[in-house]
């Protein structure tokens, strides 16, 4: 993506384009506020001063006279993580003037592998200063002309293998060819927050990614077998946590201490029930969880149909547990589209690391398709499952993205975590 600036360019600069935002009508300007909020906290990781100016549906990141084009570069990469956004271009700022427009796109055309192979090409022009000049047309085809001539490259405008493109703004034009994809959906935080509930697996991460991609921020509560496992789950939790901060910032990671209450379902005879009547507990806690925070709603990676609790009537059941509502961005994907969904946003790969799965832990050979309320209700009652719940709540443990050490979600206070559990979350950063 980098190039040396040729003389007629002026400074590199970042043009990005909106997606969805642009239709809310009366609310965009809300909208738009969380959007540019989000850019500046993600390119405040860079400690390079930049302005930032939003003109119809287009927002430039300008940068200063003399930034290296490494650096503009880098904004542009780290940009294409930002949600809202459609697309990502690297551009270069010209001075308004039609022969400087031109010199720009020439020197910018010049060098690429489409000249040496005489690819077709087009320009498109925008012009949103209406002062200048020469309409649109008229500057698609005058640069155009100009590449031609010198490149002898054949212009198509349908389709073409290198398209040129013009902006003119009101106080410069700016000058492009290429562009990165963007995340799209709605800026992160325009829809309230959310907890979800996040097993380690390939499924929940997905789901994370993409309730952030319809505007909720997102913390992670994470159900651990311990102490009948260890604590590798955790770590995964942790790197995956990681993984997916860049699409909304900081985030954080809460831990349940699950096995005792596995191990006293299975004692209460839940046999078949087992997988259900726990899922039903951990939908419990994480409402008593997401009471505390303050979050509206919880999210989990169910797909129907895809394993045996999460058949019509079994996620029924769930539904019945808790009155908190639950999200399930990935109900109607099977497991091809969600591991490829995975693999895009970079967490198959950890996803996939061997652990001790807590819902596998005390699990019957044959769990139940159809369970019924009332049976589900009555084991409940058994355990005081209400009472157990709050009492999950109470022993949570908190891992911060900004600090690995483990604390206590209610108090906030910090406790310093064992040499194993230091070099374990290292190992974790390492894997995100």
């Amino acid at each position: 993506m980098s190039v040396v600036p040729p003389s007629a360019l002026g400074d590199p600069c970042v043009l990005l384009k909106l997606g969805e935002v642009v239709l809310k009508g009366r609310n965009r300007e809300r909208f738009e506020r969380r959007l540019q909020g989000n850019i500046r906290a993600v390119l405040r990781e860079f400690g390079v001063p930049f302005d930032l100016r939003q003109r119809h549906g287009v927002i430039a990141i300008l940068l200063p006279e003399g930034t290296p084009v490494a650096t503009a570069d880098a904004f542009a990469r780290r940009l294409t993580d930002v949600v809202g956004l459609v697309w990502v271009h690297r551009a270069w700022r010209v001075a308004k003037d039609p022969d400087a427009v031109t010199a720009a796109a020439l020197e910018l055309v010049a060098g690429r592998p489409e000249v040496e192979r005489r690819a077709t090409f087009a320009v498109r022009s925008r012009r949103r200063d209406k002062r200048f000049p020469l309409r649109s047309n008229e500057l698609d085809r005058m640069v155009g002309g100009e590449i031609n001539d010198k490149y002898g490259l054949p212009v198509r405008l349908k389709d073409p293998e290198l398209t040129v493109s013009i902006e003119v703004d009101r106080d410069e034009v700016f000058v492009y060819t290429d562009g990165l994809p963007g995340q799209g959906g709605l800026p992160v935080g325009t829809s309230g927050r959310g907890l979800v509930l996040m097993s380690g697996g390939i499924d929940s991460p997905v789901a994370a990614y993409r309730m952030m991609r319809r505007g909720l921020q997102v913390d992670f509560l994470h159900f651990s077998g311990i102490p009948f496992t260890t604590s590798e789950s955790i770590y995964k939790a942790y790197a995956l946590m990681r993984a997916l901060s860049r699409f909304q910032g900081r985030a954080r990671l809460f831990v349940v201490p699950f096995g005792k209450a596995q191990q006293s379902l299975k004692t209460s005879g839940a046999d078949r029930l087992q997988v259900v009547a726990q899922r039903r507990l951990m939908l419990k806690t994480a409402e008593e969880v997401a009471h505390r925070l303050h979050r509206d709603v919880l999210v989990t990676g169910d797909s129907l149909g895809q394993v045996a609790s999460q058949t019509l009537q079994n996620i029924t059941a769930l539904d019945d547990a808790v009155s908190m509502p639950i999200l399930r961005p990935l109900i109607g994907m099977d497991k091809s589209e969600i591991m490829a969904e995975a693999r895009r946003i970079g967490t198959l790969e950890i996803s996939e690391l061997p652990d001790e799965d807590c819902c596998t832990l005390l699990t019957p050979r044959r769990a139940e398709t159809r369970a019924k309320i009332s049976d589900l209700r009555q084991i409940e009652r058994r355990l005081d499952a209400e009472e157990l719940a709050v009492r999950l709540a109470d022993s949570i443990q908190e891992y911060k993205l900004d600090s690995p050490k483990a604390g206590s979600a209610e108090t906030g206070s910090e406790q310093e975590p064992e040499s194993e559990q230091e070099f374990a979350m290292e190992r974790a950063e390492r894997s995100a």
